[in-house]
């Protein structure tokens, strides 16, 4: 737990309210090792939820105020009522997550009460590792802090955070994040089922380090094609008579595929041969297996880059790097929505600095700027910390 943090959100609650928190709650951001974009289409993923996280620093009102600062934006205020319309914002846009949660709360006929409340973090924000999960899920992980609230469990907060997302920002996002955040599990990662909803955890090998090398190429999934991406999907498994391409399997696209235009034809075959080779992973994982997870995580790389089309070159670039320091000893590959962010490799601890090396020598955005790599450790999920 990062304890500058922690005191830097109950410092500005105290100088911002006159008086120290009570609460202070914590979701961490997530990476995920394998399974890009088949979280909406019900299907397999395997991330882990990382050391970087959402705080917030918070006390109970007897009122039905919810009065919110933001840390990171220069104390940046909003505030509203429970009992009046919680409407979205055109600006600040962090203020429509933390509305959309509660919001969603109250659709649910949840017992709120008015809370004041510090958000601060040290998620990197537009890099792919959930940034807005972490806010959406510390926010319900704080109010289920409430008498009345005993029968909310990580799986519901998950889902409310997701549907303030989906019903309220704007972002057509999947499951798979908040769940991350809302059900991690310390040193390992979870495999999750995004249409039972099931969680396994599986362990991350000993000497096994997750690098993330954030791309500096900015990326904003409302106004990306991603929605246009999730249209895809949606259309080929109407096609095919689904509910979700989940329910697709190769043998019937190869069968059927050319009935699709060629364009979702490549999105689905994405899709389906992911959630292959997320199973697949799980079990190498398990297994301590890093150079077969490394064959599917460079075949998920190559699947995003020309099926689904979700690289950009720079990507490619740091991948390649990455992945000519490792050979076969780890995995490396694009993570999170796409067209920019991060990078995730699996890699061996003692290889870890060699990487870093040659990155730093190898490697610019497309404004000039190096990578800026983060060693993570597989975290727990969201809770209370005081």
């Amino acid at each position: 737990m990062n304890e500058t943090l922690m005191a830097r959100t109950a410092s500005v609650f105290q100088a911002a309210f006159g008086e120290p928190a009570s609460i202070i709650v914590q979701a961490p951001g997530r990476v995920n090792l394998i399974g890009e974009h088949t979280d909406y289409n019900d299907g397999l993923v395997l991330p882990c939820a990382i050391d970087y996280r959402t705080v917030i620093a918070a006390r109970r009102r007897d009122d039905g105020v919810v009065r919110v600062v933001a840390a990171d934006y220069d104390d940046a205020r909003d505030e509203f009522r429970l009992d009046g319309p919680i409407e979205r914002l055109e600006a600040p846009m962090w203020a429509n997550y933390v509305r959309g949660v509660i919001k969603d709360m109250v659709g649910c006929g949840l017992p709120l009460q008015g809370m004041d409340m510090v958000i601060a973090g040290d998620v990197p924000q537009g890099a792919g590792l959930s940034s807005s999960a972490s806010l959406t899920v510390a926010v319900g992980r704080l109010f289920a802090t409430l008498p009345g609230f005993e029968d909310v469990g990580p799986i519901d907060i998950a889902l409310t955070a997701q549907r303030a997302e989906n019903d309220f920002v704007g972002t057509k996002c999947g499951n798979m994040d908040q769940i991350s955040s809302a059900s991690g599990v310390e040193g390992h990662a979870l495999m999750i089922d995004c249409r039972s909803l099931e969680v396994n955890p599986v362990p991350i090998p000993e000497g096994a380090a997750i690098m993330i090398l954030h791309s500096h190429v900015q990326r904003g999934l409302v106004d990306s094609a991603y929605n246009t991406r999730r249209e895809q999907c949606e259309s080929a498994a109407r096609h095919f008579g689904v509910k979700a391409l989940r329910d697709v399997d190769m043998a019937l696209l190869d069968e059927r595929g050319a009935e699709l235009d060629p364009v979702v034809l490549r999105r689905a075959r994405h899709v389906i041969s992911e959630n292959e080779r997320v199973a697949a992973a799980a079990t190498a994982l398990a297994a301590g297996d890093l150079a077969r997870m490394g064959e599917l995580m460079a075949a998920s790389h190559a699947s995003m880059r020309d099926d689904f089309e979700i690289t950009v070159p720079p990507i490619d670039q740091l991948v390649e790097i990455v992945k000519n320091e490792i050979g076969a000893a780890g995995g490396v590959r694009m993570t999170g929505g796409g067209f920019g962010g991060c990078v995730v490799a699996l890699v061996p601890q003692d290889l870890v600095e060699r990487v870093q090396a040659a990155v730093a020598r190898d490697y610019r955005s497309p404004d000039g700027k190096q990578s800026t790599i983060y060693v993570c450790s597989a975290a727990a999920g969201a809770g209370v910390v005081q």
